[in-house]
C-alpha cells in the first residue's frame, strides 16, 4: 500500500508539473502566416520595453476628430484576421492600429501575460505619438483574451473609451468553466484578472457579447459589465464567440460607433 501511495503521489506531481509547463500551449494559439495587407494600409513596427520589434498595420482614416482604435486581439490567429473589423471602423471615420503580440504574425518571442502587457503598452505609445492621431481620442478594443490585455493597459494608460468584446471575469474563472476539477488557483501562470483590474479603472466601458457564446459564457461578460463603474452592455442575439456577427458584423460596428459618438 505504501508503494501504491508513492506511485500515486508521483503521478499527481508529474501531472501538475506537466500542467505548469504546458499550459501556455493550451492558452495561446498564434498563427505566424499573415494574409496580404489590404490596400491603403501602412505596414509599421515598434519596439517593446524588453527589446522585441513587433509588426503592425495602421489603417488611416480622414476625420476631424482624429480618433483611433487600438485593437488587442484574442488568443488565436493574427492581425490579418481582424482586417475586416479595421476596414469597417475606418469607413466610419476611425483610424485603426492592428498589431500582433509576441509570437504572433511572424513576430519574435513567446506569449505570456506579462509579455502581452508590454506589447500593448508599446502599441499604445506608438499610436499616441502619431501626428494624425489625437492622443485624447484613443480607444482600446479588446477581443476575448484581448479584453483582459486592453483592461490591463487601460489601468496604466487610460483611454478615451474601453471596449470589451466577449470578456471573461478572469482566466481562473474560465478554467473552472472548461476544466471543472482543475486546481486553477494553484497552477495558473497567467491569470488575466479582468474584474479586479476594472476596480482600478473608472472610465467608460462598452461590453459586447453574443447570446450564444459557448467559449466565454454570456454571464461572465455580464459580470464584467456589472463590475465597471461606467458601463454599457450590448448583447447580440444568436451570436457565438467566433461568428461573423461578433467579428465585424453590422450590429457590432453600430454598437461601437454609436457609443463612441456619445462619449467622444
Amino acid at each position: 500500500m505504501q508503494r501504491v501511495a508513492v506511485v500515486a503521489a508521483l503521478a499527481v506531481v508529474g501531472l501538475a508539473a506537466a500542467a505548469w509547463l504546458l499550459q501556455r500551449n493550451l492558452l495561446y494559439f498564434p498563427s505566424r502566416h499573415l494574409l496580404p495587407a489590404p490596400a491603403g494600409v501602412e505596414e509599421v513596427a515598434f519596439e517593446t520595453s524588453d527589446g522585441l520589434v513587433l509588426g503592425a498595420w495602421f489603417f488611416p482614416a480622414s476625420g476631424a476628430h482624429r480618433g483611433a482604435v487600438l485593437v488587442c486581439n484574442g488568443n488565436a490567429g493574427n492581425r490579418s484576421h481582424r482586417a475586416r473589423l479595421a476596414e469597417a471602423l475606418r469607413e466610419r471615420g476611425w483610424s485603426v492600429l492592428l498589431y500582433d503580440y509576441r509570437g504572433y504574425g511572424g513576430n519574435p518571442g513567446r506569449p505570456s501575460e506579462r509579455g502581452l502587457a508590454r506589447d500593448a503598452a508599446a502599441a499604445a505609445e506608438w499610436l499616441a505619438q502619431r501626428d494624425d492621431v489625437d492622443s485624447k481620442h484613443i480607444v482600446y478594443f479588446g477581443e476575448s483574451l484581448g479584453a483582459a490585455v486592453a483592461t490591463g493597459l487601460a489601468v496604466e494608460r487610460p483611454p478615451a473609451v474601453l471596449i470589451l468584446r466577449s470578456p471573461f471575469t478572469s482566466l481562473e474563472d474560465m478554467v473552472r468553466v472548461h476544466y471543472r476539477f482543475a486546481p486553477a488557483g494553484l497552477l495558473l501562470r497567467d491569470r488575466f484578472p479582468v474584474v479586479d483590474l476594472l476596480d482600478r479603472y473608472g472610465g467608460p466601458v462598452l461590453v459586447i457579447a453574443g447570446s450564444e457564446d459557448v467559449i466565454v459564457p454570456p454571464a461572465q461578460s455580464a459580470a464584467v459589465a456589472e463590475a465597471a463603474s461606467d458601463a454599457h452592455h450590448v448583447v447580440i442575439p444568436g451570436a457565438g464567440h467566433n461568428d461573423p456577427a461578433l467579428l465585424d458584423g453590422e450590429d457590432l460596428i453600430n454598437a461601437i460607433t454609436e457609443f463612441l459618438s456619445e462619449r467622444i
